[in-house]
């Protein structure tokens, strides 16, 4: 199949090789439709992604080159190219389970396409954004990584001043103001500065969705949103004034509100964001309403970068039982970002060629 070399190239990482990130990649880049509009270079390992496929009874699809050779390095020109990690020894254990090897190997994907998302225009190995499939957090603990997650890798890697989480589903989007830290932890973390950076954020992502003048909901921290200060002082002391300085910036921002009636409300359309404080507090309703099309995405990044809203779901892995939902949803959000971000830049060369 031909495939139009100015077309978006989206980076796949496979995730966690034990978990059911290879059977989510095969499943989600199988729809031939995708081809036509991308094309894919997924990371991870040829010899599971054919399992899964066999298992799936679906015709393997791609292209393999080895990673690290020459002919790795120079343009990937199918619809979809695996860049194959198989040359690393890698014995999955008999019981699946968190594996240090395992969490290498998916840090390993996860780091290659990153490295080609950063890469100068021009560069053939260069993509557009990338989509991660789900690792395992304790596995990348065995392994000595101290990443508690992509997002914080992400943020490192690119040199990011600002980053959040965001959620989207059919009916909900959410950002988090903080985001794999213990429930502890979160009231000590929560700032003037931290809150309304995810509430700009926030602000952003809508705009980048085409959405010119988002209505952006904030969560109060405590029951009720602190009940004047008797429940607790925080949505007083920090979450108000970060909503103040985000109005006074321009941006159509209220809160706090009660966490527990503020979803009904978005999910009813009268919120376009909403800017959670800790993690659950934000994933609970996502995953509730939409959890087979939910995606996360990181932003403040300067790459694309999305992932499925779901783990390594071990218990599932290696069944053909995953739903590839989230993970085609992700890929299409990724591809809707790096089409957005492509006009914009292609607009500013406009703008800029006009005034010299």
């Amino acid at each position: 199949m031909s495939v139009n070399d100015q077309c978006p190239v989206i980076g796949v990482s496979m995730g966690d090789p034990l978990g059911i990130g290879p059977e989510v990649v095969v499943k989600a880049l199988s729809d031939p439709e995708l081809h036509r509009r991308a094309r894919f270079v997924i990371y991870g390992r040829n010899e599971m992604l054919t399992l899964a496929a066999d298992r799936a009874r679906i015709r393997p699809y791609w292209f393999r080159v080895a990673q690290g050779t020459e002919r790795a390095s120079r343009d990937l020109l199918a619809p979809v190219t695996v860049v194959d990690f198989d040359e690393t020894e890698f014995h999955p254990p008999s019981e699946i389970r968190p594996d240090r090897i395992a969490g290498h190997l998916s840090k390993a994907f996860v780091e290659e396409a990153i490295t080609d998302a950063l890469r100068s225009p021009g560069d053939p190995r260069r993509t557009d954004g990338i989509v991660t499939a789900p690792i395992c957090k304790e596995a990348w603990s065995l392994a000595g990584f101290r990443w508690p997650g992509h997002t914080e890798l992400l943020a490192h890697r690119t040199k990011a001043r600002r980053q959040a989480m965001a959620f989207t589903s059919p009916r909900l989007r959410v950002v988090l103001a903080t985001a794999h830290v213990p429930l502890m932890d979160v009231r000590n973390l929560l700032t003037i500065g931290r809150v309304h950076e995810a509430i700009e954020l926030g602000h952003e992502f809508c705009r980048d969705l085409g959405i010119e003048r988002p209505r952006i909901a904030v969560c109060g921290l405590n029951p009720h949103a602190g009940e004047n200060g008797i429940l607790g002082d925080e949505d007083g002391r920090v979450i108000a004034p970060a909503v103040d300085v985000a109005v006074r910036h321009g941006i159509r921002a209220t809160g706090p509100l009660p966490a527990d009636t503020v979803f009904i409300a978005a999910a009813a359309g009268e919120h376009d964001l909403v800017v959670a404080m800790y993690h659950d507090q934000g994933l609970i309703p996502v995953k509730l309403l939409g959890w087979d099309k939910a995606v996360n995405t990181t932003l403040g990044l300067p790459i694309v970068r999305t992932s499925p809203d779901h783990g390594t779901a071990f218990g599932i892995a290696g069944r053909d039982a995953a739903d590839p939902g989230s993970m085609r949803a992700a890929v299409e959000l990724a591809l809707e970002l790096a089409a957005r971000g492509a006009a914009r830049g292609a607009a500013a060369e406009r703008t800029s060629t006009a005034a010299r």
